[in-house]
């Protein structure tokens, strides 16, 4: 994360704020009115009451995410992350032994800014924070995100999606009456974040995805007070045991849809050391934001995009833009019935978010939702191109069926017209420079 962070401050990437600024709520203020005008990362040097800055909005350029998995121009996102996840799974090491970093210092979790984002929080959130775990009976190390409460110095209390692999590994311990140890990074190296948004098979094993990314092993260590090695390079760890048959409240919080999440009983995390390298950064995230959600619909694309172009031809890529809750499928077509098929194999690709799908040409950009409804209204009829799904099953936090059913639309142009469609153009709008005719642009005069 340092050395990311010196890179993004060397191009000029990074806003730095040297006034004071609160924990609770503020930090988290500044932060999302600033998304609104940039997408670049903030760091707070003076957090009232901390000696440690906090760093946000890290995650909230796609382009910033298709460098860190080293994306070659001519590639797409999904088809780069795919190629990444098979090299994974051939790595024979992928990771290396290394002692503690001479710089470690032990703490307190008080010790550490942890803010409150919301109103109605409950209490701080660590947001931010990447579950390293072991698959209890195969060994395979696991990386997760999950949200965890602040309750005091040696207490979380986490929430553990029923989906995932963390609670399916807190399952087997506690059906053997033991506790499921486990470490919390906060800061991370950028490949270990884009590897815990990866969803692999239970079977896959994330640390080796970030290897992947990287290019070469990553260094790990002992921990200091669980057997578990956990990545060295992360600036702060958080150790413990998620404790067995134990449920306590957690909550209220706002979630990455936009609403509160009431008070529910949750599971305990028991901390058992906190340390962090000495000038370490906190780094927060504002759930629902575009840093929590551009990772999340990036790696949920590829997943979409791997399932979809096994069973369809012309698949070019896959987008879940402006939040992961909906898809679009670029294709490039090649038949009657192409989008629909399309649309078939994407509905049944990820059972948990495709409560929307919607599949477009080749000459459309799927990152512009403008675009993409632009397609929709112009290329042919709303009736006949749109399949409504009833009673289809959808996110699995879901005890009102909020988001059941299903909506698919064909977006593209009716086949065999395609001069009908042909887009207009203006010859030298891309290539000429605006400078040269509006020289206030020269100096950042026009926004």
């Amino acid at each position: 994360m340092r050395h990311y962070l010196n890179r993004l401050r060397a191009r000029g990437e990074l806003i730095t704020v040297t006034r004071e600024v609160a924990a609770q709520h503020e930090a988290a203020a500044v932060a999302r009115r600033l998304q609104r005008e940039t997408r670049k990362p903030v760091l707070f040097e003076n957090v009232r009451g901390y000696d440690m800055p906090v760093l946000l909005n890290v995650y909230s350029d796609h382009q910033r995410l298709r460098e860190i998995i080293r994306c070659g121009v001519d590639e797409t996102f999904c088809a780069r992350l795919d190629r990444e996840i098979g090299i994974a799974a051939t790595l024979e090491q992928a990771t290396e032994r290394v002692e503690t970093p001479a710089d470690w210092v032990s703490g307190a979790l008080s010790d550490l800014p942890i803010l409150t984002y919301h109103e109605r929080d409950g209490a701080p959130y660590i947001t931010s924070g990447i579950f390293v775990a072991r698959d209890p009976d195969s060994g395979v190390p696991n990386l997760s995100f999950h949200r965890s409460m602040v309750i005091s110095d040696t207490e979380l209390r986490i929430r553990l999606g029923s989906s995932h692999d963390l609670a399916r590994y807190q399952q087997r311990a506690e059906a053997r009456g033991e506790a499921l140890e486990a470490a919390i990074l906060i800061g991370a190296a950028p490949e270990l974040f884009m590897a815990a948004c990866v969803s692999l098979p239970p079977e896959g094993d994330e640390i080796a995805l970030a290897a992947a990314m990287r290019g070469g092993p990553i260094a790990m260590r002992r921990a200091h007070t669980i057997d578990l090695d956990i990545p060295a390079s992360a600036e702060i760890v958080i150790e413990g045991r998620i404790a067995p048959n134990v449920r306590r409240p957690e909550g209220p919080f706002g979630e990455f849809m936009g609403y509160y999440v009431e008070v529910g009983d949750n599971h305990v995390f028991e901390i058992t050391h906190v340390g962090w390298r000495e000038g370490a950064v906190f780094h927060g995230l504002i759930c629902g934001s575009d840093e929590d959600l551009r990772p999340l619909e990036a790696a949920t694309a590829a997943r979409i995009f791997k399932a979809v172009s096994a069973q369809v031809r012309g698949v070019l890529d896959v987008s879940c833009q402006p939040t992961v809750m909906n898809t679009i499928i670029k294709i490039d077509k090649q038949y009657d019935g192409h989008a629909q098929h399309a649309l078939l194999a994407a509905l049944g690709s990820h059972l948990d978010y495709n409560k929307l799908v919607m599949v477009v040409d080749k000459d459309v950009d799927i990152y512009s939702l403008d675009e993409v409804i632009w397609a929709f209204l112009t290329r042919g009829r709303a009736d006949t191109r749109t399949m409504v799904l009833h009673d289809v099953p959808g996110f699995y936090r879901d005890a009102h069926k909020d988001h059941w059913g299903r909506l698919a639309i064909d977006a593209t142009m009716p086949w065999g017209r395609e001069r009908e469609f042909e887009r207009k153009t203006i010859p030298g709008v891309d290539t000429l420079s605006l400078a040269d005719y509006v020289p206030e642009l020269q100096h950042g005069g026009l926004r």
